[in-house]
């Protein structure tokens, strides 16, 4: 196998493939061989293979820190993957102007999952909204263990009132990749619902972010519907 990129036929390689026909025609190894730099002996389609090996998605779930683990890479080619992926999720954290009313959760759900839907880490944030639905600021609050977040209504709620909030969207990730909402899940909310309600704050919705999809426990109405809700969610699509 060649050992430098310049050596492989014109219409293989990455750089001249995406020029010509376009960067959606390239594989995942292709993509990731463009950002890196060429390290002797290998060439960046061969590094790129090397950290494809499980996959794209394990790839963007790794610490960055771990990429210099695969010969070739180094920490000038282990950032450049890592603030690729960075650049693509923070690109699609809001699809609509910053100043539009959020008028439907679920479509910020789907943002929030291509930035935290792949953290190892649960982590726990909030967007706080004007009178008028507009978006003020977002927060992270928490980043917990493995398993499980510290979190307080408290706090949450506090940093609604530093930012002079009529209305909070309260969002954490599973890492596990099921959004299935546990028996802290649903206790959190209603302490939360309760709380902001007694703050004339409202919590329009917890949403609760897996791998690709999302539930949200607000809209489960009683400890008696928690079982039936919890099975619901995780036998949907």
């Amino acid at each position: 196998m060649t050992s430098r990129i310049a050596d492989m036929p014109r219409d293989e390689q990455p750089r001249e493939r995406l020029a010509r026909h376009g960067v959606e025609t390239l594989s995942d190894a292709e993509l990731v061989s463009v950002v890196l730099t060429a390290s002797r002996g290998r060439t960046t389609l061969d590094v790129a293979r090397s950290v494809l090996s499980d996959g794209l998605l394990a790839l963007a779930r790794r610490d960055w820190r771990t990429y210099t683990r695969v010969t070739g890479i180094g920490a000038a080619n282990a950032s450049k993957i890592a603030a690729s992926f960075e650049l693509g999720r923070r690109s699609v954290i809001r699809e609509s102007p910053a100043d539009d009313p959020i008028h439907d959760p679920g479509m910020l759900a789907r943002a929030l999952i291509v930035r935290y839907g792949h953290h190892v880490q649960e982590r726990l944030g909030a967007i706080y909204l004007d009178a008028k639905n507009r978006v003020i600021r977002e927060r992270e609050i928490y980043v917990g263990t493995l398993n499980s977040a510290t979190v307080s209504t408290r706090d949450v709620l506090r940093f609604a009132l530093d930012d002079h909030a009529a209305s909070v969207i309260v969002f954490h990730n599973h890492p596990s990749g099921d959004p299935a909402p546990s028996g802290d899940d649903l206790l959190f909310t209603r302490k939360l619902v309760e709380a902001g309600k007694a703050l004339s704050i409202d919590v329009v919705d917890h949403l609760i972010l897996g791998r690709n999809r999302y539930v949200s426990p607000t809209r489960i109405p009683t400890a008696r519907a928690v079982a039936k809700s919890i099975r619901r969610f995780k036998n949907a699509p």
